[in-house]
């Protein structure tokens, strides 16, 4: 047997039974399905908002430096080592991205920005790797590290009036946008507020005008991380030390090292994300800027199971949530209600037919609760519209927990030869 194929075997991951992966055609089956969805909740309540082309944008841009995140700790776990740093990297790359591109125009400071997120892991390598301390605490310590070295290098850089902000990039500091020819000429379509037509209308304005060329990029890493990690030998390298790191050894694999090839990547996804958030989202560096998007982007990439498809749908869910604080949220988190409770109660439905009591009863009880509040209130409260994303969050993880499965070493310490 060859030891790439002895390498496919470590990094194999063993299926549940009766569980089918998820093809292109069922993932195309769950974005209709979803579009169909909102478009009900259009027609039956009038909330504009859920499909209109500037909640789309929204949700957009705040999909990305989430997804970027967890596709940073998936690079990181998929080599076994749990990165919970990812938010202190994101803020190293908010301030390196700010500045990088303050003084040196816009692509310098993105490749700025990735670098110091790249640093940012690269310590947590260093620690976790070669000295052993626990991925939690490594973690923990960079992100209270991060604010402290951001304040400092500001107070350093744009004197005390600039310590917890950068001047604001001037358009030419900023990475281009792009727009998909004739596709803003659907405008007029959007309008009509047809069923379906017009809802597809303002997603496809939403998704391909005006769009930041750092999107552009974020897509392409999802893609090409799937491609590398699964369809390459360097990525079959990577997995087989988060699966199985002694059985790696034993074929020649030299552990440490793609270790810390999977962490420092993972920084500098990371501090991708804090690039676009200080450059693309707004044209400054702020402190408190990334606001936990480094923990909605673990949790997204728990709900991805550890895969770039799976992360990439579960940013646009938290994404979309967060978005809708900013589009007439009580409005529109009241509307999506319905479609929440039918999704929720659906979930329960099959639950028991699986016979999965415990996800069956929870899911149920959501489902009821979603309706109770839609037709008691008529008013969603401020505070729980801000809070839904994390809401969100929660509740698709724990429903979502019994069909995960993590990479068999993540997070388990590792000496060489011992």
């Amino acid at each position: 047997m060859s030891t790439d194929a002895m390498l496919s075997a470590v990094a194999a991951e063993p299926a549940a039974p009766k569980r089918r992966r998820m093809s292109t055609a069922r993932i195309l089956l769950i974005v209709a399905g979803t579009l169909i969805g909102l478009s009900l909740v259009h027609l039956l309540t009038g909330a504009d908002d859920v499909t209109s082309q500037g909640a789309i944008q929204a949700a957009l841009q705040a999909a990305v430096p989430i997804g970027l995140a967890g596709l940073g700790g998936l690079w990181s776990e998929r080599a076994g080592v749990v990165n919970i740093g990812l938010e202190g990297q994101m803020i190293l790359g908010t301030w390196f991205g700010a500045w990088g591109s303050l003084n040196y125009g816009p692509w310098v400071g993105l490749l700025i920005g990735i670098a110091g997120g790249a640093l940012g892991g690269l310590l947590h390598a260093l620690a976790t790797v070669t000295f052993g301390v626990d991925h939690i605490i490594s973690g923990v310590a960079i992100t209270l590290l991060a604010p402290g070295i951001t304040r400092y290098l500001s107070f350093i850089v744009w004197g005390s009036a600039g310590a917890t902000q950068s001047p604001a990039l001037k358009p030419d500091q900023t990475v281009p946008r792009v727009s998909v020819p004739f596709v803003d000429r659907l405008a007029s379509l959007e309008k009509h507020h047809w069923f379906l037509v017009s809802d597809l209308a303002g997603v496809l304005r939403g998704l391909l005008v005006d769009v930041s060329l750092v999107t552009v990029l974020a897509v392409l890493l999802i893609i090409g991380t799937w491609l590398v990690l699964w369809r390459s030998p360097f990525g079959l390298r990577v997995r087989s030390v988060g699966e199985d790191p002694r059985a790696a050894e034993s074929l020649g694999i030299n552990v440490y090292k793609y270790k810390y090839y999977g962490v420092v990547i993972s920084g500098a996804m990371a501090g991708l994300g804090g690039v676009y958030l200080s450059t693309v989202s707004s044209v400054i560096f702020r402190e408190g800027q990334t606001g936990g998007r480094g923990y909605i982007g673990l949790a997204a990439m728990i709900f991805g199971n550890w895969r770039p498809g799976g992360l990439a749908l579960g940013a646009s869910l938290f994404g979309y949530t967060d978005a809708l604080q900013l589009r007439r949220g009580s409005e529109s988190v009241h509307a999506l209600l319905i479609l929440v409770g039918a999704l929720l109660l659906a979930l329960a439905v099959w639950e028991f037919v699986r016979r999965n009591t415990v996800v069956g009863v929870a899911a149920g009880v959501l489902g009821i609760l979603s309706y109770v509040l839609y037709f008691t209130v008529d008013k969603i409260p401020t505070a729980l519209v801000q809070a839904a994303p994390y809401i969100t969050v929660l509740v698709v993880l724990a429903l979502a927990a019994q069909r995960l499965r993590m990479p068999a070493a993540d997070g388990k310490p590792y000496r060489r030869g011992g």
